[in-house]
C-alpha cells in the first residue's frame, strides 16, 4: 500500500521537504507520496487527519508549539523543548517528536568543530525553532540570550552592541526573516559591529545565502545556513516514522 506523508504549516512556499522526500522515495523505490497541507489555522488539524490516512507528518511554522495539544503523546525531548516538528502515526495514535534538536546539534558541531569555542550565543527569535536551539545550547552549557522585537523577558534588538556581540559571538537566526520569497528582510542587528570573531548560523535555507548571512560574511564572520540541519532532521523524522523510538 502506498504510504502518505506530508507537511503542515502556513505558508509552505519556502519548504524543500516535498522535493527532498519525493527524491528519496524515487531513489530508494519506496511506495510513498509526500505532499504539502497548508493549514489556515491549527484548529483545522483534526479535520485534516480525519480526511487522510497518514503515515507521518512534519510540522513547520507557525504550528510547532500549538500543535501539541492535538496529539496523544509527546516524546520527552519534544516535551522539554516545548515544540513538535514530527508526528508519528500508529493507528489512530499520534505521537509528537522534535527532530530539530538532533539536526541543529549535529550541524552546529560540524560548523564549530569544538563546542567549547562558543563563549555565548544570541538566539534571534522566540518561536518553536528557537526552543530547539535553546535546548541544544543548554545541553552543552553554553550561555545564551534570546532576542525579540518586543524585548519583554528577552533582550531587544536595540540592546545589541559591540560588547554583546563580543561576549555572545554565535548568532542563530530562528526567525523567518530573509526566507523566500521575502529575501530582502533580515534581523535588525547592528551588522557594522559584526566581525571575524562572530559566527552567524541561519536556520533559513531558502535562499542559500540570506541577507543576514551576506551581511555577516562581508565583515569576515563565519556563516552557515540551515540546509544541513534540514537534511539531518528529515532523516531523523524518517527513522522515527519507520522505526519508533518510544
Amino acid at each position: 500500500m502506498t504510504q502518505l506523508y506530508g507537511i503542515i504549516g502556513n505558508p509552505l512556499s519556502h519548504t524543500f521537504s516535498p522535493g527532498y522526500f519525493t527524491a528519496k522515495f524515487q531513489r530508494e523505490n519506496i511506495p510513498a507520496h509526500y505532499k504539502m497541507f497548508p493549514l489556515p489555522e491549527v484548529s483545522d488539524f483534526p479535520a485534516l487527519v480525519a480526511s487522510y490516512q497518514f503515515s507521518g507528518l512534519n510540522v513547520t511554522l507557525p504550528y510547532k508549539e500549538t500543535i501539541m495539544p492535538y496529539l496523544d503523546e509527546i516524546d520527552p525531548v519534544a516535551l522539554e523543548v516545548g515544540a513538535v516538528n514530527t508526528i508519528q502515526f500508529e493507528g489512530k495514535k499520534m505521537t509528537g517528536y522534535n527532530t530539530d534538536v538532533f539536526g541543529f546539534e549535529q550541524s552546529l558541531l560540524a560548523f564549530m568543530g569544538d563546542m567549547s569555542k562558543i563563549t555565548g550565543a544570541l538566539i534571534l527569535g522566540t518561536g518553536g525553532a528557537a526552543k530547539a536551539v535553546a535546548h541544544v545550547l543548554g545541553k552543552w552549557s553554553i550561555p545564551f540570550l534570546t532576542v525579540s522585537t518586543s524585548g519583554k523577558g528577552h533582550l531587544s534588538y536595540k540592546e545589541i552592541d559591540s560588547n554583546v556581540l563580543n561576549t555572545y559571538h554565535l548568532l542563530v537566526n530562528t526567525t523567518p526573516l530573509g526566507m523566500y520569497p521575502n529575501t530582502i528582510s533580515c534581523p535588525s542587528i547592528p551588522y557594522t559591529m559584526v566581525n571575524e570573531n562572530n559566527f552567524l548560523y541561519d536556520l533559513v535555507y531558502n535562499p542559500e545565502k540570506t541577507l543576514f548571512l551576506r551581511e555577516g560574511f562581508k565583515r569576515g564572520a563565519k556563516i552557515k545556513n540551515g540546509m544541513e540541519m534540514l537534511l539531518l532532521q528529515a532523516e531523523k523524522a524518517w527513522q522515527i516514522w519507520n522505526h519508533p523510538v518510544m
